[in-house]
């Protein structure tokens, strides 16, 4: 398989500005990966981020891509795959919102529901009947540790990713047997452009610590993975913690 050992030669990345997915292409191409696709809205970031892979010695190009337009994700993102093979798709974009506006402005809250759900099982479910159809390859998701326990401070995201940790977890057994791995990942808080500006969260982690996470889940065809990995753990307890508990907390 070309995508054999976690070692795509080629990479379709949704949300090509992500500094989680940049991190993750840069490792990639300093292994085997030849061949990019960064997807995201036109924008002199997106070229700026596929000009510094190109640096890198990997053949990118960019795709018009917009999360909230459904309608437009099989002409944009079938053309790619009628390229050749797709090795790895990384689904990378998601916005955090506002919490605090978000509740008061329900068109703002329906905005990232609709790009961090909507968005992704539109494009997640045509990436993986591309997948299907050439026999092999690997969706790897980014969820988020908010989407395993409602919080006060962030219920609004953390229920969007909810919505897409579990329609990966189910598109992974829908895809079972079939050549197509998903993994789904999981990391806490990241220092990235995204979370700047926020107080920083317990056991905080890397783009780089995640795209590593991610290299590494590749290799043993992980089907989940926690950034870092004792956040397994903590999240585990605050899951089945009593609600009357969790909302006392500082979260």
């Amino acid at each position: 398989m070309k995508d054999a050992f976690g070692a795509p030669q080629s990479l379709l990345v949704l949300g090509g500005t992500s500094e989680i997915a940049l991190a993750t292409a840069r490792r990639l191409i300093a292994r085997r990966t030849r061949t990019v696709w960064l997807a995201g809205r036109p924008s002199p970031a997106l070229e700026s981020a596929a000009s510094g892979l190109r640096e890198l010695g990997a053949d990118v190009r960019t795709v018009a891509f917009d999360a909230l337009d459904s309608a437009s994700h099989e002409s944009a993102l079938g053309p790619v795959f009628s390229e050749g093979d797709i090795d790895l798709v990384l689904l990378a974009f998601g916005v955090l919102g506002d919490q605090a506006r978000d509740e008061n402005e329900p068109g703002a809250a329906v905005r990232v529901a609709q790009t961090n759900y909507t968005g992704a099982v539109s494009s997640g479910l045509i990436c993986a009947k591309a997948l299907q159809a050439q026999g092999h390859g690997s969706l790897v998701v980014l969820s988020s540790v908010a989407g395993e326990r409602a919080r006060r401070a962030n219920f609004i995201y953390g229920s969007s990713k909810a919505g897409l940790d579990a329609f990966a977890q189910g598109l992974g057994d829908a895809l079972h047997g079939t050549g197509v791995h998903v993994m789904v990942v999981r990391p806490g808080f990241v220092r990235s452009r995204m979370t700047a500006g926020l107080p920083e969260a317990p056991l905080a982690t890397t783009p780089e610590a995640v795209a590593t996470a991610i290299e590494v889940g590749l290799r043993r065809r992980s089907e989940t993975v926690w950034v870092p990995g004792s956040l397994r753990l903590v999240m585990s307890a605050l899951r089945h913690a009593p609600r009357a508990v969790v909302r006392r907390l500082p979260v």
